[in-house]
């Protein structure tokens, strides 16, 4: 079955009882029990397990060429899921270009547990390589990066990582199942946020994992019910609708991020584009082989000081200036004061993350549009 019909279909069933084509939301805390510990398919409470969320874990391990998904109330929790899983001396090798929210947690939350998270750059081998003759019990990857859009070869880091006896998880929240395949890669586990490209829009708070290792699914899914971080059903259908539309939904993002791409590319007040569908971007050939196609996200460096990169993404009106990514809206920020402001200036810039950076999550709106919202935000400034 290709790919966009189980996006559609994959984990939903008709109604039994009434037909109905579209997964119900199962409002319900608890079961009844036939009998003391005599429990109907796994479902004695809400918590462990709820018919729209096996649903929608059915649908996200489908997308992934997984056997097992396991669906979190955000991407944050499941990936304190997976670092739970881990013991006080483990050490995580992490690329050096992360999303604010899990450097967050890594260093301010786990480390004080005795784990110890090193920062490598993920796009030089040479260097992973190096990195891993430490022993490593995890690496942690993002391709593309958040928000610089670099390009981590998954197929050989999942080699170096094996080799070394670590894990592999990848970050495919900016690709989606749809551009990118982690597990198909090499990697041992992928992470969502599903808040953003398989919810699609903007209404909705959701993590997943998905992976293939029985042992590990199961201490998985014992620390999901343990620890409680589920989303709700209703979440679980918003998200099921989601994915339901996430193959045509990144075609329209991927054609208008190129489009914007290569215009910022050629404008006089800008100093770099980072997108991987230029030729020239560092990453291109890799993102070409191991990608569907190079996603709706990008970013720029304005030829400007830091107020007036802030500046400029307060002015646009279709461009709305808001934290998140890939709704079908259009969305304009400012890493270094919003969603990266957790991680030092000096880190930042030591990764390359330049005080005057502007990432777009590019919509599914006219592309005409979008372009001349960022046309007048340059002449009105």
């Amino acid at each position: 079955m290709k790919l966009g019909t189980t996006a559609v279909h994959a984990g939903c069933k008709p109604d039994p009882t009434t037909g109905a084509i579209m997964t119900p939301i199962f409002c319900t805390s608890t079961y009844v029990q036939e009998y003391p510990a005599v429990i109907k398919d796994g479902y004695d409470y809400s918590r462990g397990k709820n018919p729209t969320r096996t649903a929608l874990q059915e649908n996200l391990a489908a997308l992934e060429g997984a056997r097992h998904a396991l669906a979190f109330s955000s991407g944050l929790a499941a990936t304190n899921t997976l670092i739970s899983t881990l013991s006080p001396g483990d050490r995580v090798l992490c690329g050096n270009d992360l999303y604010g929210g899990t450097y967050r947690l890594f260093r301010q939350v786990f480390e004080k547990y005795g784990l110890t998270f090193s920062i490598v750059d993920s796009t030089d081998l040479a260097a992973v390589e190096q990195a891993l003759k430490t022993p490593t019990r995890l690496v942690w990857v993002e391709t593309p990066t958040n928000p610089l859009l670099r390009i981590t070869d998954l197929a050989a880091v999942a080699r170096l990582a094996h080799d070394a006896g670590a894990l592999m998880a990848c970050d495919n929240t900016f690709a989606s199942p749809w551009l990118q395949r982690p597990l198909e890669l090499g990697c041992d586990i992928v992470m969502h946020s599903a808040t953003k490209y398989l919810g699609g829009h903007s209404d909705l708070v959701l993590g997943a994992l998905a992976l293939n290792d029985d042992e590990l699914a199961e201490r998985l899914t014992f620390l999901q019910f343990a620890v409680g971080a589920v989303p709700g059903p209703h979440d679980c259908f918003l998200a099921l609708r989601g994915t339901k539309t996430l193959h045509v939904r990144m075609q329209r993002h991927c054609e208008n991020a190129a489009r914007i791409a290569a215009w910022l590319d050629e404008h006089p007040r800008v100093q770099q584009v980072h997108y991987p569908g230029l030729p020239d971007h560092p990453g291109h050939a890799i993102a070409a082989r191991q990608m569907r196609d190079f996603g709706g996200m990008l970013s720029f460096v304005l030829d400007a000081s830091v107020q007036e990169a802030m500046d400029y993404t307060s002015r646009t009106s279709v461009f709305a200036l808001a934290e998140s990514l890939g709704g079908v809206e259009s969305l304009i920020e400012h890493p270094p004061s919003m969603t990266h402001a957790s991680i030092s200036a000096e880190q930042r810039r030591a990764s390359g993350l330049h005080d005057g950076l502007i990432r777009l999550s590019v919509g599914i709106e006219d592309v005409d549009d979008l372009i001349e919202d960022l046309d007048r935000a340059f002449t009105t400034g």
